[in-house]
């Protein structure tokens, strides 16, 4: 979420999603103001599909459900509404609705941009802290073999950082892999 903060006035919840539903262009929505989204570089692209593709595969035999960077997050308590790049759920009313939307993400996972790794890190992450039912969150480096994986623990949000040679593990959804298979196919990634 990049955008210039002068001349803002705001704009409901109702009428963000209203205009939403008719936009050529996806726009996130933080505490009455809305956001244009920005396109992302082939290795965003790749990185996501591949993560999809993983998680998808691991989670096929279960009630949990993938979602693409086409579905919102709507975090209530922090009144916004976001894009997560890869989310999965596995909440039965998340499972059951189908809104453009879905309330309780048990991961989110956000591809880091230079644009974008500031706010990710810090503000969104804090919004995201809002969610019931958020269990882990994760940033992916889009230039380097990093992910960090912020998880929920009884002592709060505790940060693992995962490199080049080591096996990613979300335990949200138990799902562990080759980092290498994150970056699999990532021009420029060694």
């Amino acid at each position: 979420m990049v955008a210039n903060r002068q001349n803002f006035f705001y704009i409901s919840p109702e009428d963000y999603l209203a205009g939403e539903r008719v936009s050529p262009i996806k726009h996130e929505y933080r505490r009455g103001h809305v956001y244009a989204m920005v396109g992302a570089k082939k290795p965003h692209v790749i990185i996501a599909g591949n993560l999809v593709r993983l998680l998808g595969n691991h989670l096929l035999e279960t009630n949990c459900i993938v979602l693409s960077s086409d579905i919102k997050v709507r975090l209530k308590e922090a009144d916004c509404y976001y894009y997560p790049d890869v989310t999965v759920t596995c909440d039965e009313r998340d499972l059951e609705t189908t809104e453009d939307f879905i309330f309780y993400p048990t991961l989110v996972i956000e591809i880091l941009s230079d644009s974008t790794a500031s706010f990710d890190r810090g503000d969104k992450f804090v919004d995201y802290q809002t969610s019931p039912c958020l269990k882990e969150y994760v940033l992916v480096n889009q230039s380097e073999l990093k992910v960090s994986c912020f998880r929920l623990t009884e002592a709060g949000w505790v940060e693992q950082t995962f490199g080049a040679t080591e096996e990613v593990y979300f335990a949200s959804v138990d799902f562990q892999c080759a980092i290498a298979s994150i970056y699999q196919k990532v021009p420029g990634i060694e």
